[in-house]
């Protein structure tokens, strides 16, 4: 019969504990890593389906434009960001040219727009205008968000344009409808949107004045704020209490951008949404709704997650405010409203 003393004893309980320990340590990063390799792996294969077309830019042969410059040009606006995003504004791009080169790819354009409870008097004209101008002889599908599905306008669509009615539930803050957009883009993208290029989410209370085509397109696509662009970034109204996940510093952010309109590839904005609806999710958790709803947290992503191209206040103008002499043309505009009469809270 072995005997052991105390020192051996100790040595083999703290040996048996330290393997207890690892065990655990191993099994637990084994089972964390599994998970985050099923996400990795889920986003990976929904990417996969979203990147197997490639779009070159070629231009047919024997096309002629104007010749152009590298030193005339617009010069009293900036054209480029400091991470060499383009900023589009009039003057800047060749419709022609551009379209003979992403017509001929047969590509599709997928739209959002929420007319929940009375913006759904803004319907008729959104579909109007966006006839006459956005994307104009390309694929074009246009999803409209209501409680009241009786009520979506008849509007006639061009051949390649159509239309589809998905119905959500009624909400008696203007807050919530605005916080669900996210939720509501991410499931229509993972749902339907499978063979789909690229995808614009547009506020329903605006309309389309001029052209509004192949120059937005890009990887992931965001709009300056008309209310904001000559102003310093400490007047931003970013989130600002450090507590929320859509929190900017002071002394971040790049330009501040429009929550009413914004796009992409759908494989960028599906990213854009699924983090930002999984940022108000938390927040929401712990009490917490961010200064601006979903445009706040969409800041903050684009802070971080820079827009490959930017369009400039011409994408998004506000009717109540006169046109600044920058802005040669008003493509897209929030038209003038009273707020106590649409929104059920204020």
């Amino acid at each position: 019969m072995f005997m052991f003393n105390s020192k051996t004893v100790t040595v083999i309980l703290l040996s048996v504990l330290l393997l207890g320990v690892l065990y655990c340590y191993i099994y637990q990063s084994h089972r964390f890593m599994s998970v985050e390799r099923e996400e990795i792996t889920a986003d990976f294969r929904f990417a996969e389906v979203h990147e197997s077309r490639s779009f070159h830019l070629v231009s047919p042969d024997h096309l002629q434009y104007k010749q152009p410059s590298i030193e005339h040009g617009r010069s009293d606006v900036v054209s480029v960001t400091p991470w060499l995003a383009p900023v589009v504004w009039e003057g800047t791009f060749n419709p022609v040219l551009l379209d003979s080169i992403y017509k001929p790819q047969n590509i599709s354009v997928a739209v959002t727009v929420f007319a929940v409870g009375k913006y759904i008097m803004f319907l008729k004209n959104f579909l109007e205008t966006a006839e006459q101008h956005f994307f104009v002889g390309f694929n074009v599908h246009v999803y409209v968000f209501t409680d009241r599905t009786k009520e979506v306008p008849q509007v006639k669509m061009a051949a390649g344009r159509q239309l589809t009615v998905r119905a959500v539930p009624s909400s008696k803050r203007w807050q919530e409808i605005s916080a669900r957009r996210m939720e509501l883009i991410q499931l229509l993208i993972e749902e339907e949107l499978h063979n789909t290029d690229y995808i614009f989410c547009l506020d329903v209370d605006s309309k389309f004045h001029g052209r509004w085509g192949s120059e937005s397109l890009g990887g992931l696509v965001a709009v300056i704020h008309p209310g904001y662009y000559k102003d310093d970034r400490s007047r931003f109204p970013y989130e600002r209490r450090p507590e929320s996940r859509a929190y900017l510093a002071p002394g971040e952010g790049d330009f501040y951008y429009c929550g009413g309109a914004f796009g992409g590839l759908v494989q960028e904005v599906h990213l854009l949404a699924k983090t930002c609806r999984k940022n108000f999710e938390a927040d929401a958790k712990e009490n917490i709704e961010a200064a601006w709803q979903e445009e706040s947290h969409l800041n903050r992503y684009m802070w971080i997650n820079k827009p490959s191209k930017v369009l400039s206040p011409e994408y998004l103008w506000q009717d109540f405010k006169s046109r600044e002499p920058e802005i040669h043309i008003i493509r897209f505009s929030g038209v003038v409203k009273n707020y106590a009469e649409i929104r059920p809270n204020v």
